[in-house]
């Protein structure tokens, strides 16, 4: 097992309800299980945010549901700007 740190942002704070949190995770996790923990623990309202987010792992965005895990992980909602 490992502890991961899961930084929310934005609406994925709001969904989560807090900015920051640790979970205990397989030391094999990939972003495919870090989702899946993510929706049974805050339901639809991670979903929504999920749905067109982004997971930054080690600082970079990760679109690849297979990848593994760094120490720090941020959860970012999409961003409207212009």
């Amino acid at each position: 097992m490992t502890l991961v740190t899961v930084r929310y942002f934005a609406a994925a704070a709001d969904a989560a309800g807090l900015e920051e949190e640790r979970l205990e995770l397989a030391a094999s996790a990939t972003v495919a299980d870090l989702r899946e923990v993510l929706l049974d623990r805050y339901g639809a309202p991670m979903e929504r945010v999920l749905r067109s987010g982004s997971f930054l792992v080690g600082g970079r965005v990760e679109r690849d549901p297979a990848a593994a895990l760094s120490e720090q992980v941020d959860i970012l909602p999409p961003f409207a700007g212009g």
